[in-house]
C-alpha cells in the first residue's frame, strides 16, 4: 500500500472544493468554532487512531499508521458520520442510518417508538420505520370503544417529530416510511404527499410483493388486509396505477420489492425485512443499523485517458481488505442511541462497504456509462469488491471470531456464498465470516466532494463542471468553478479548450435503459442494495415511466427510484378563502415627484383611505409553527384600478409578535405609498432563515417572510395588480437547475441517489 501511496497526486485533496468541505463538515473544532486541526492529514490521523484503539493494544499503532495511508490515498472514503465523530467528545453515533423497531399496534407502543426515534434522530442518525403493523383508519379499538386513526396519521406525528429535532441540530433529519401493498390503508398512504405540505420529513415506499406483482401482471384482484381480516377487494392493475401516476406527479413513494429482498438476505434464517434507511440502500431488520464506506473507483485508474489506461485490481483488493478491518472496528468504538441498537449491530456486525467514482473511472479508460462495455467493467469491479470484503471478513473471523448469530450450514446455503468464488467459498466454510453483510452502495454527495467531486456513487457524471456562489466571513460573495474529478484530470492533461471525449456522458443525456442496465449490473455484487436515481424527462410518457418501473423488476432489482421534474399542485402557500381573479390591467405610469416640504422630500401623497375596504385574509401554515397566520390584505381603488393598500397579519403564537408588527406597519406605508410596489414580494422572497426553511407546495420556501411574500404576490395576481404573465413559472424546474438549497439559497438542489443534495454548496439532506 505505502509504494501505491507514493504514486498518488496528493495536491487533488487541495482544492478549493476539497478544503471547503473539510473545513465545513469534518475539521474538528472546540464548541466556540476553535479549530483543532491544521489540515486534512490531521483529521484522518484523528480518525485512524480512534478506529484503530479497537485492535489489541499491542497492535493499535501499526493498524493506526495503516488506516491513515489508506485514508490519505483517497482510494477508501469512511462515511461522514465516521469522519465528523471519530475520536472527539460528541455524544454521536457513527453509523449513518437505522431501521427502528417494531411499532406496536396498542398508544404505549407507538409512542415509545416515537421516543426511541427522537433520541436516535438526536445523535446524528436517519431512521426508517414501517408503519404496516399498525391497524387501518376506521377499525375498532376495542378497548376505548372508538376507531383508529390510522398509520398515515401516525406518521403525522413523526414528521413533527422530525422537524423538532432538526430544528435543534446541524443536520436535516431523514426518515424512510414503509407500507405492506396489502395493508387497507395504502391508497391513503400513496396520495399522502399530493398534500404539498404533508409529510415533509420522510421518503416514502411501498412494499411491494410478488405476489402483488403476480396480480398486476393477470389483472387480478387485490385483498386489502389487517390481521387476517379482508378490508376491501381493488383491482392490482388499478392500484399499481395509482402508485405509478403518484410517483410520476410527486415523485414518491418509491416501491421496495420486499419479498426480493428477504429471498436475498444473508441472514434470512434469523430476520425478516420490513423497511429500509432513508435513502434506500441498506434494508434492515428492527433495530438494524448501517456502518457506510465508499471505495472511490476513480482513484484506481492507472495512466487515464491513454490507450494503456488500466484498472489497478490489485490494489483495490488490497484496499478493500484495509476497508473492511476498518469499518468492523468503527462497530466496537461506535456509540449507539439505544441498547437494542448495539445488540443488534454486535451480534451481526452488517457493514455497507460501496464504491464512488463509478462513472469518473469509466470516463478516463474511455468508456461511455450506460453502454455494454461500462455495464461489463462496472460487474467485474463490484464483483472483485464483492469477493475481497468476502475474503478479509473470513480471515478477520480466523483471527477474532465469526459475528455471533453466525450458524454454518444455514448461511452456507445464502444466495450470496453461491455467487462468490470457490476460494472465497472455502475461507468462509473454515472460519466463517466476522460480518453478516458486507457491500452496499450508498449515496456519497458530500464524501464526493471532498474527493475532489468524484462521480457520486454509481452514478453518471451529474455535470462536468458547475460554478459555486461561496459567501465569505464579510458577507460578499465570489465565484468558485467546481470541475468534475475526471474532468479536471482531462483538462490538466490537454489544455481547458480540449473538448470532451465521447466516453464523457451526463446524467441528462442517457435513456431510463442505461441507468437500468448499470443497476442491473452491479446488483448480484451487492449483498444489501443500491440507492441510485433513475433521472427521466419531464416530457416522458406515463406509460412509458411506469415500465421503467416493470423492468426494474423484470431484471431483478431490489427497488426502484426515479426522478421527474414535474409541475407542483397548488400554486399558493395558503388556503385561500375568498374572492374571484380579477381581469390583469396594466401597470399605471409612475407617479411624478412632488414639492419639497420643511426638507422632507415626497414622491408621492399617500393614497386616501375609504372608511370601508375589500380585502381578503389568508391561512398561512407555517411547518415550523403551532398556529396558523393569518394575513389580511385590503385594497382601494385608485385610478380605475385595485391595489393593496394594507396588510394585518395575526396568530396566537406571540412569540412573533413584535416583528409581524413592525412588518404590517412598513409594507402597508409602501402600498400607501402607490406606484409599483411589486418589489415588495422580491424582498421578502429573499431572506433566508439560518436555521433553514421549510417544503411547502412540493418546493422549498426559505423563510416564513418568503410564504408571506407568496400570499402578497398570489394576492397582487388575484385582483389584477399583477399579471400573472409578468411572473416567472416557479413551480416548474427547468431543465439544468434545481430547488433551492436551504444552506445557500440557490437553485442548486437536485435529486440524486435517492437524496436532494445542493451543486452549489454541497449541503446534502442524507449527509
Amino acid at each position: 500500500m505505502a509504494e501505491r501511496q507514493a504514486d498518488m497526486d496528493r495536491g487533488t485533496w487541495s482544492t478549493p472544493i476539497s478544503a471547503e468541505i473539510w473545513d465545513l463538515k469534518y475539521r474538528l473544532r472546540d464548541a466556540d468554532g476553535t479549530p483543532h486541526e491544521a489540515s486534512l492529514s490531521e483529521t484522518f490521523a484523528r480518525v485512524a487512531n480512534a478506529v484503530a484503539a479497537a485492535e489489541p493494544t499491542s497492535q493499535q499503532t501499526r493498524h493506526a499508521h495503516s488506516f491513515k495511508e489508506l485514508l490519505e490515498s483517497g482510494v477508501f472514503l469512511p462515511a461522514g458520520r465516521i469522519l465528523a465523530g471519530a475520536g472527539t467528545v460528541r455524544n454521536v453515533t457513527l453509523f449513518n442510518c437505522f431501521v427502528m423497531g417494531t411499532i406496536p399496534d396498542d398508544l404505549g407502543g407507538i409512542f415509545e417508538q416515537l421516543r426511541e426515534a427522537a433520541l436516535t434522530m438526536q445523535q446524528g442518525g436517519g431512521i426508517g420505520h414501517d408503519f404496516s403493523t399498525l391497524r387501518p383508519r376506521g377499525a375498532p379499538v376495542a378497548s376505548i370503544g372508538a376507531d383508529a386513526s390510522g398509520p398515515i396519521s401516525f406518521m403525522d406525528v413523526w414528521d413533527s417529530m422530525c422537524r423538532t429535532i432538526m430544528s435543534a441540530g446541524s443536520r436535516r433529519g431523514a426518515m424512510m416510511g414503509t407500507l405492506r401493498c396489502d395493508h387497507p390503508d395504502i391508497e391513503a398512504f400513496i396520495e399522502a404527499k399530493a398534500d404539498p405540505e404533508r409529510l415533509r420529513m420522510f421518503n416514502m415506499s411501498v412494499l411491494v410483493s410478488d405476489a402483488f406483482m403476480s396480480a398486476v401482471a393477470n389483472d387480478a384482484d387485490w385483498d386489502l388486509v389487517f390481521g387476517g381480516t379482508v378490508f376491501r377487494t381493488v383491482r392490482a392493475r388499478e392500484l399499481w396505477d395509482r402508485i405509478m401516476r403518484a410517483t410520476y406527479d410527486y415523485a414518491e413513494p418509491g416501491v421496495i420489492f420486499i419479498d426480493r429482498v428477504n429471498a436475498e438476505n444473508n441472514l434470512a434464517y434469523c430476520e425478516t425485512i420490513q423497511a429500509t434507511n432513508p435513502c434506500g440502500e441498506q434494508p434492515l431488520p428492527p433495530y438494524g443499523a448501517c456502518l457506510l464506506g465508499s471505495i472511490n473507483l476513480a482513484r484506481l485508474v492507472i495512466d487515464p485517458f491513454d490507450p494503456e489506461a488500466r484498472f489497478d485490481t490489485e490494489y483495490l483488493e488490497e484496499a478493500v481488505a484495509s476497508a473492511v478491518r476498518f469499518l468492523d472496528d468503527v462497530v466496537d468504538i461506535s456509540r449507539y442511541p439505544l441498547k437494542p441498537q448495539r445488540q443488534e449491530a454486535m451480534a451481526k456486525r452488517r457493514l455497507g462497504l460501496g464504491v464512488t467514482g463509478l462513472a469518473d473511472a469509466l470516463a478516463m479508460l474511455g468508456i461511455a456509462y450506460g453502454s455494454e462495455a461500462a455495464a461489463e467493467a462496472a460487474a467485474g469491479w463490484m464483483r472483485r469488491i464483492q469477493n475481497a470484503a468476502y475474503a478479509a471478513s473470513a480471515r478477520l473471523a480466523e483471527e477474532k471470531g465469526p459475528f455471533p448469530l453466525y450458524e454454518r450450514n444455514a448461511y452456507l446455503k445464502g444466495p450470496t456464498v453461491a455467487r462468490l468464488d470457490a476460494e472465497v467459498q472455502g475461507l468462509i466454510s473454515r472460519h466463517g465470516l466476522r460480518n453478516s453483510h458486507l457491500t452496499s452502495i450508498a449515496p456519497t454527495g458530500t464524501i464526493s466532494l471532498l474527493a475532489d467531486n468524484v462521480s457520486s456513487g454509481i452514478e453518471p457524471i451529474f455535470s462536468p463542471a458547475y460554478t459555486r456562489s461561496v459567501l465569505m466571513k464579510d458577507g460578499t460573495r465570489h465565484k468558485q468553478e467546481v470541475i468534475d474529478y475526471a474532468v479536471a484530470a482531462y483538462r490538466t492533461r490537454f489544455g481547458d479548450k480540449a473538448a470532451l471525449p465521447p466516453a464523457f456522458v451526463t446524467a441528462q443525456t442517457l435513456a431510463p435503459d442505461e441507468h437500468l442496465r448499470m443497476q442491473a449490473a452491479v446488483q448480484p455484487w451487492v449483498d444489501s442494495s443500491i440507492s441510485k436515481t433513475i433521472n427521466l424527462p419531464r416530457n416522458i410518457s406515463f406509460e412509458a415511466f411506469k415500465d421503467v418501473y416493470a423492468r426494474a423488476y423484470a431484471i431483478g432489482l431490489k427497488g426502484c427510484t426515479t426522478y421527474r421534474p414535474n409541475p407542483v399542485t397548488g400554486a399558493v402557500l395558503a388556503d385561500i378563502e375568498a374572492g374571484k381573479q380579477q381581469p390583469a390591467l396594466p401597470l399605471p405610469a409612475p407617479v411624478a415627484p412632488g414639492e419639497a416640504d420643511d426638507a422632507v422630500i415626497r414622491l408621492a401623497e399617500p393614497l386616501k383611505r375609504d372608511k370601508v375596504l375589500p380585502g381578503f385574509t389568508y391561512k398561512l401554515r407555517w411547518p415550523d409553527s403551532e398556529h396558523a397566520f393569518y394575513i389580511t390584505i385590503n385594497d382601494v381603488v385608485h385610478d380605475g384600478r385595485r391595489r393593496p393598500y394594507e396588510i394585518f397579519i395575526n396568530s396566537r403564537n406571540v412569540e412573533h409578535y413584535a416583528w409581524t408588527a413592525a412588518l404590517t406597519l412598513l409594507i402597508s406605508a409602501i402600498f400607501r405609498r402607490g406606484g409599483d410596489v411589486t418589489f415588495v414580494v422580491d424582498e421578502l422572497k429573499a431572506v433566508f432563515d439560518p436555521r433553514g426553511g421549510q417544503w411547502m407546495s412540493g418546493r422549498y420556501v426559505p423563510s416564513l417572510l418568503a410564504a408571506i411574500a407568496e400570499i402578497i404576490k398570489a394576492h397582487m395576481i388575484d385582483i389584477g395588480f399583477l399579471s400573472p404573465e409578468a411572473v416567472p413559472e416557479e413551480q416548474i424546474i427547468p431543465e439544468g437547475s434545481g430547488a433551492l438549497c436551504p444552506r445557500c439559497g440557490r437553485p442548486s438542489l437536485h435529486h440524486r441517489e435517492g437524496c436532494l443534495a445542493c451543486l452549489e454548496c454541497g449541503y446534502s439532506r442524507c449527509a
